[in-house]
């Protein structure tokens, strides 16, 4: 379905600041729908000036919307269907005069004629809409003091929107998600008095601590704040704030002005009890802290490891085992990179790239030796990444780093100094890092399938086990005496295989940019 944007910009003349106008009137509109307990439909004139009798005489349903508090007239929705002025005469007649009319159009669904209420919508001045309020007839029930109360509201904004005056501006108070008519309405009068509170309205003051009389009552004599009240009437804008009675009550308020040529005649105020859904932001917040804590404290706990086994290490007389201590305790400060960095973040995600650059740091500063130095750089971008693959990875990332630093500049090589880069990229579906050195690259008939030491062995489980992904370690492009080495993992960042609609084939992940 075409949007309001598109269906004008294709078949009227409205210019850009009109159709934000009637914008703003749709995105505003569901409370008048239920206002006046009726469909509303939204209709704009057809053509281009000068465009010919006619295009002149065709209108072009921009926007329909549906009451939630009566039933629908309309199964069929009726945006984007365009009439003549012989089908909607009250349409043609009500936007050519600029003024309300009041009468009758047939209905497709009920076989019958029904009331229809045509207000044309001004924009300075000139009319580029008009807005149908279409209702089944009434079948000889009186309304009760609720439906009359409401209808009368309605009337008073349609004589606003004739006017101008509504929708209010977009630097206004008012928000896209208003609250809703079904949740408590108040009315007040020109001195800010309760008129006429709704049922719902009662039942979301008594949640309040009200249970006065209100009528007559002005909101601060029944121990309510009236600042939105006073917005709304010094400064002809929409109000809204969040009124608390304790940690449990929490009713939303939202005060809308009612206008008569510029000045504030009444206004009417929406109540909203949202005490469950600012319980459950309260739990969500006091459940993001605890997790940030507890990553916190487990990072606490794994500095806590590595230290103990620091100690360990000093203690000892092999080689050997010092530096498979070492190595453990760059694996576990690794984790506790992950970890540390979750304690900071919102959610279970975290950008992989606050990870990558310490765990570089790391690595030179415990590796790198100043007989030998190495320069480390990271290019690209990676993204966020979910905890459950940024662990795994950090973990893969140091065993490769410590490898080129082991193996691609052995002490016997002679070679002065060397460039690692680390690179990342994110194509959508699936991750990509490469870590490119200009080492002595591989010994002859290398596979890291069939390598025996421990750190590639951790990284082939790891990279092809929890991670679901490749490994690949070529050879460079470098001269003979230092050709490098390339070490490329790819990550697939979504596990369900997805299959073309029109071919049935799996698509194949696209290749990392060379």
């Amino acid at each position: 379905m075409a949007s309001l944007s598109e269906l004008a910009r294709a078949h009227t003349s409205l210019d850009a600041d009109q159709v934000q106008h009637l914008q703003r009137l749709v995105r505003s509109w569901a409370f008048l729908a239920d206002l006046c307990f009726s469909d509303l439909m939204l209709y704009a004139k057809v053509g281009h000036p000068g465009g010919g009798d006619e295009l002149a005489e065709r209108f072009i349903v921009l926007g329909h919307i549906r009451p939630t508090t009566s039933q629908t007239l309309y199964r069929a929705d009726w945006v984007g269907r365009s009439v003549t002025d012989h089908e909607r005469p009250l349409v043609a007649r009500s936007f050519g005069l600029g003024e309300i009319i009041d009468g009758e159009v047939p209905n497709e669904t009920l076989r019958e004629l029904v009331r229809a209420l045509c207000i044309p919508v001004k924009h300075k001045g000139t009319t580029i809409g008009v807005l149908v309020r279409e209702s089944a007839p009434s079948l000889g029930r009186p309304p009760g003091e609720l439906e009359r109360a409401y209808v009368e509201v309605f009337h008073r904004f349609a004589r606003m929107i004739v006017s101008g005056e509504f929708p209010f501006p977009r630097e206004s108070g008012w928000t896209d998600d208003p609250p809703r008519v079904g949740d408590g309405v108040i009315l007040l009068d020109p001195a800010a008095r309760v008129e006429y509170a709704s049922p719902n309205a009662i039942s979301a003051l008594h949640r309040l601590g009200v249970h006065a009389n209100t009528e007559g009552m002005r909101l601060v004599e029944l121990g309510l704040q009236e600042n939105t009240v006073r917005t709304a009437f010094a400064k002809a804008i929409p109000a809204i704030e969040e009124v608390e009675r304790g940690p449990e009550v929490t009713v939303l308020a939202q005060t809308i002005p009612l206008m008569d040529h510029g000045t504030v005649t009444g206004a009417v105020l929406l109540l909203r009890d949202i005490s469950d859904v600012r319980r459950r932001d309260r739990l969500l917040i006091s459940k993001d802290a605890t997790i940030r804590e507890i990553h916190h404290r487990v990072k606490n706990n794994l500095q806590t490891i590595s230290s103990l086994l620091r100690l360990q290490g000093r203690r000892l007389s092999s080689p050997e085992a010092k530096a498979a201590l070492e190595e453990s305790v760059r694996r576990i400060r690794s984790i506790a990179l992950v970890h540390e960095t979750l304690s900071h973040e919102a959610g279970d995600e975290l950008p992989f790239i606050e990870i990558v650059r310490p765990l570089v740091r790391m690595v030179e500063e415990g590796l790198i030796s100043p007989e030998h130095p190495v320069d480390f750089k990271v290019t690209g971008e990676a993204g966020n990444l979910p905890a459950a693959t940024a662990t795994p990875l950090a973990v893969v990332l140091t065993e490769l780093l410590q490898n080129v630093v082991d193996h691609a500049y052995p002490p016997a090589a002679d070679l002065d100094g060397g460039h690692v880069t680390v690179e990342l990229g994110n194509a959508r579906d699936v991750l990509w890092v490469r870590v490119i050195d200009d080492g002595v690259g591989l010994p002859p008939g290398f596979s890291i399938d069939a390598a025996g030491g421990l750190g590639l062995s951790i990284v082939r489980t790891l990279v092809t086990s929890e991670l679901a992904g490749t490994i690949e370690m070529t050879a460079g492009t470098g001269p003979a005496e230092r050709p490098g080495t390339v070490v490329e993992l790819r990550v697939p960042l979504r596990a369900v295989v997805r299959e073309e609609p029109a071919t049935g084939q799996v698509p194949v992940i696209p290749a990392a940019p060379a």
